[in-house]
């Protein structure tokens, strides 16, 4: 065998082994078709007013604080343990019939909630209404594998999934149900005749085409149940991206979107990963896109590095967090904050304290974040552009490296402002002295009392060329 066919063999048995790992995170669609409903794309422009969000994994994965629903998956993936259980069976017999009877969230508050976040600067919520497990946290009549039939059902907001979505629309949130495609729990998608070796259907829909119909009418009764009985909902945001038509299991997204903006006109549906008329913005899990794309998007991403609540999690600073919004932000996209509220229905106290630092930054700082749009020159350095929607208002955001402090002059490249132009800090709405270096380089002097901080900074700069 001569040197080049072993080395095709090689390159062959690595590309089929990349393709058949599997990968936990959603990177994001290739492609993007712009919907055409007038509803929709009003309220997708106002979606994309509103910049940072929240999104809530909360079920009964909190109890032992593990990473969401992964354990059930028979994947080998070393972040997974079975925490402590001998065998899969073992750990699965666990998860279904203990902790359900375990996952009762007695301080649950969600107006406390709503208050944290709005405190934050958060305009938009998404809460998981059910995970990949099947558990559900809304008082469904399709299953009683759910919040409102273990210990918690005789507690008054039992029916979880409607206070939380009643306490943010009463605080001004656009408000979005996260809804799993993939139902572990369900006999129709995960049946116990056959093994479970990935996060598949584990059976071969061709040959049992009458139980994947079943799961399909399950599906669509479940999200049915949402849109009809929950209040106003703005966004339908669909996870596990492996149910769809290019991995032979067709969940009938037309008539899925079809009843949803049936019963919630102008809602955005965001069926994710799968490139098309249902996926309305895409989104990035754990990344930010290296530059900036030029349609609706959000990065969503863990306060923590977990979704849900892990015990003696290392949260992100509030630095961070609002070094991550610049980014996104200028880059034309949203970024989505996960939180995991404990099993008793808590928000750490570090969650909290970062939240509330981020929403002090906003206040002072907001408008070169919220309304704002892309520039075509939109990083320089440490520095971050955006525009207002009226195009005559640049601002740049210097992100402070974790660790530094604020310099006594912030120098970038480009986005020159004319000879008569105002440059002034937000924080103190005051103008500040800059200049202009070998013509293409402004170096802006920053007032000494803020030379030293270690809180990141925002300019607007007034009357600017195009």
């Amino acid at each position: 065998m001569n040197n080049k066919l072993i080395l095709l063999i090689i390159l062959l048995f690595w590309v089929t082994s990349l393709k058949s790992q599997n990968t936990f995170v959603h990177g994001r669609s290739h492609n993007y078709e712009w919907p055409t409903d007038s509803l929709v794309l009003e309220k997708l422009d106002r979606w994309q007013d509103m910049k940072f969000g929240v999104i809530f994994h909360w079920g009964l994965y909190a109890v032992p604080g593990i990473v969401e629903s992964w354990a059930l998956c028979s994947e080998d993936v070393d972040w997974i343990s079975r925490y402590g259980h001998d065998n899969y069976q073992e750990f699965k017999n666990w998860y279904w019939n203990g902790l359900s009877q375990q996952f009762n969230p007695v301080h649950f508050n969600p107006t406390q909630w709503a208050d944290i976040m709005k405190q934050a600067g958060m305009k938009y919520m998404v809460f998981t209404t059910k995970h990949h497990d099947g558990f559900c946290m809304f008082d469904s009549k399709y299953t009683n594998f759910s919040i409102a039939q273990g210990p918690f059902k005789g507690n008054p907001k039992a029916d979880v999934t409607r206070y939380v979505f009643e306490a943010f629309r009463k605080a001004g949130f656009m408000t979005g149900a996260y809804f799993s495609k993939p139902d572990w729990h369900n006999q129709d998608y995960w049946w116990d005749y056959f093994a479970t070796p990935n996060r598949n259907v584990n059976y071969k829909i061709e040959r049992h085409p009458e139980k994947w119909e079943n799961f399909k009418t399950f599906a669509y009764n479940q999200i049915e149940e949402l849109m009809s009985g929950y209040g106003p909902i703005d966004i339908l945001w669909l996870d596990g991206g492996w149910v769809s038509i290019r991995n032979n299991q067709d969940i009938d997204m037309p008539r899925i979107a079809n009843m949803a903006r049936k019963k919630q006109p102008g809602i955005l549906v965001v069926d994710r990963t799968i490139s098309g008329r249902y996926e309305n913005y895409q989104t990035p899990e754990r990344s930010i896109p290296e530059i900036q794309l030029p349609f609706p998007w959000e990065s969503c991403i863990t306060l923590t590095s977990d979704w849900g609540w892990v015990k003696n999690a290392k949260y992100k600073t509030s630095n961070q967090v609002i070094s991550m919004l610049m980014e996104v932000v200028a880059k034309g996209g949203s970024l989505l904050l996960g939180v995991g509220p404990t099993a008793e229905g808590i928000i750490e106290q570090p969650a909290i304290e970062r939240l509330a630092e981020v929403g002090r930054w906003l206040q002072k700082n907001g408008e070169a974040i919220y309304n704002t749009r892309i520039t075509s020159n939109y990083h320089s350095n440490n520095v971050w552009f955006t525009a207002n929607k009226n195009g005559k208002t640049l601002y740049a955001l210097y992100a402070l490296p974790e660790g530094e402090k604020i310099p006594a002059s912030i120098e970038w490249q480009g986005n020159i402002p004319t000879k008569n132009s105002r440059i002034k800090l937000l924080v103190s709405g005051r103008k500040v002295k800059w200049t202009i270096k070998d013509n293409d380089r402004v170096i802006l002097t920053v007032p000494d009392k803020y030379v030293g901080s270690n809180e990141p900074l925002a300019f607007q700069l007034e009357i600017c060329d195009k």
